[in-house]
Parts: C-alpha cells; structure tokens; sequence
C-alpha cells in the first residue's frame, strides 16, 4: 500500500510553544499495539514540544534537519543536529525547544515497554 503524506498542524504539542507539523509515518492502529506514533515533525523557530513524561513507553527523536535544544530527564539541555539521536527511557520526562533561525525537522518513534500492549 502507498499512502500520501498529510500534515496535520497541532497547536503547542504536548504542552509546548507554538505550533508543530505531524506528519505520520504510520498510524497507532498500524502499529498493532506495540506503539503509538512513528512521525516526522517539524518545529518551526520558537516553536517547542513541551516537557512530559513515558510512562510505559519510549520516544526516541532522530534528528533531520535543523537545530534544537533536547531537555533531558536531568533538566540538561544538549544542542542537537542531523545525525544525533536523543533517548528516552521509560519514565522519563523530555522535552524540545527550537531557538533557532531556521525549520527543525526530526522523526518520532513512541513504543511500548516489553510486555504492555496500547488497546
């Protein structure tokens, strides 16, 4: 099957400032229970996904393009570019902020811990 990319526009993701472009790779229903998002996102500058927490999951970001600041669980920030991968480990809170001139562009993974399956 192929699908067309569509981009859904979301106001403060996740708590977050301004605005963000989803565009999903593969639906939760897709994902058969063993996750919930596999997306690119796009931030524009000054736009942010906001400080939250998994609980019984994992988001990794792999970024694409652009530059952002990577709040990890500790509160440490880490400026990051294309190539970097930043973790998150089940429980942990993290957030995303781009303070830069130019799009920022990253993929999103959220997956479940072994053993808990989303209904």
């Amino acid at each position: 099957m192929i699908r067309k990319a569509t981009i859904q526009e979301v106001d403060g993701l996740a708590g977050g400032k301004g605005k963000a472009y989803v565009q999903h790779i593969i639906s939760k229903e897709e994902m058969l229970g063993h996750g919930r998002l596999y997306a690119k996102i796009t931030l524009p500058p000054g736009s942010s996904v906001g400080w939250h927490q998994h609980e019984h999951d994992t988001e990794p970001y792999f970024i694409l393009k652009g530059a952002a600041d990577f709040v990890d669980n500790d509160k440490s920030v880490t400026k990051v570019g294309p190539g970097d991968c930043c973790l998150i480990e089940v429980g942990q809170f993290h957030s995303i902020e781009n303070n830069y001139d130019e799009d920022m562009e990253f993929i999103a993974l959220i997956y479940n811990e072994k053993g808990f399956l989303y209904e």
